[in-house]
């Protein structure tokens, strides 16, 4: 808030202006904030309808009504999570009940935008390759269709997409998606005398919002940013606790759906641990398959297979 002259008493101040650069709202730690249920369950609905299901409605739907010279109907699922998700988490941080970074939010917003557009591109026309008979569980080098084009200049324009898919993409649309989560975890504390259970509601959200970042963390391949949020996270609970600070019900649930994140993430690398295809393309001491990966590999072998 910024100070500025009475207009009637020069040496007084007026506290009624706010400054450019933060907002009115004063920080409030004396009660919890309420549940927010709403923007939880649209952020998890959305989250599966949107990102998890925008490859299968890929597949699902006929060619004939989304031609491969065409955007597909991932492609529009794609474009309304890029619109969505940020005004979602834009309105979370809005009900902070702290004073929240807002430059350094606009920016991540900014960033996130900009990544998952480029993401957009690259993953359209990859998995759009499918239909080529592009096999997901191998390199870009190694796919049959791939390795055999003329002239070789254009496995690097290959290579190059998926550079823009899996790294760049990624690394501009997760980095600022996580630390958008911990900059709004950062206010979801207050004194343990008030300290509230989670309602109902919450714990009814938690499976399918782990379960969700299960999928996030192995498909883009963020386990290294995700453990460094977690830790972030615990290192943060553990100071707050010093200060006579508890979570409330909505960092709870953030914090409980990483915790089950994690039980699933070593669940499913203990599942695939013996692989040897899914080892050979991820040879780093980190050995995490990506869900598609699997999926190209054995279900689609499967169902080819019965047909």
């Amino acid at each position: 808030m910024r100070l500025v002259p009475h207009p009637e008493h020069p040496g007084a101040p007026c506290p009624s202006v706010p400054s450019r650069h933060g907002g009115t709202k004063a920080e409030d730690t004396s009660k919890a904030s309420p549940f927010h249920l709403d923007l939880w369950f649209y952020f998890t609905l959305q989250n599966w309808v949107l990102d998890f299901g925008r490859p299968i409605a890929m597949i699902i739907f006929p060619l004939e009504w989304f031609p491969l010279n065409k955007p597909s109907a991932g492609d529009y699922f794609h474009m309304a999570y890029n619109v969505i998700t940020p005004f979602l988490l834009l309105k979370l941080i809005e009900r902070s009940p702290r004073t929240l970074p807002r430059s350094m939010v606009h920016v991540s917003i900014i960033t996130f935008v900009m990544g998952a557009s480029i993401h957009l591109v690259g993953d359209s026309v990859n998995h759009r390759l499918i239909f080529s008979g592009y096999q997901h569980h191998l390199s870009v080098r190694e796919n049959p269709v791939i390795r055999n084009l003329r002239p070789q200049t254009l496995i690097d324009s290959f290579e190059l997409l998926y550079y823009y898919d899996e790294y760049l993409g990624h690394s501009m649309w997760y980095i600022p998606f996580f630390l958008i989560l911990f900059i709004y975890f950062t206010g979801c504390f207050t004194p343990a005398a008030r300290r509230g259970r989670m309602p109902l509601a919450a714990l009814l959200l938690v499976g399918p919002s782990s379960l969700y970042y299960w999928y996030l963390v192995t498909e883009g391949q963020i386990f290294i940013l995700y453990i460094f949020t977690f830790f972030a996270m615990m290192a943060l609970v553990m100071h707050q606790r010093r200060k006579g600070l508890v979570l409330d019900s909505n960092g709870l649930f953030l914090f409980l759906s990483f915790i089950i994140t994690l039980l699933l993430i070593a669940a499913w690398v203990g599942w695939l641990w013996n692989d040897k295809i899914l080892r050979k393309k991820y040879p780093g001491v980190i050995y995490i398959p990506e869900p598609w990966a699997f999926y190209t590999l054995h279900m689609n072998n499967l169902h080819q297979g019965a047909s």
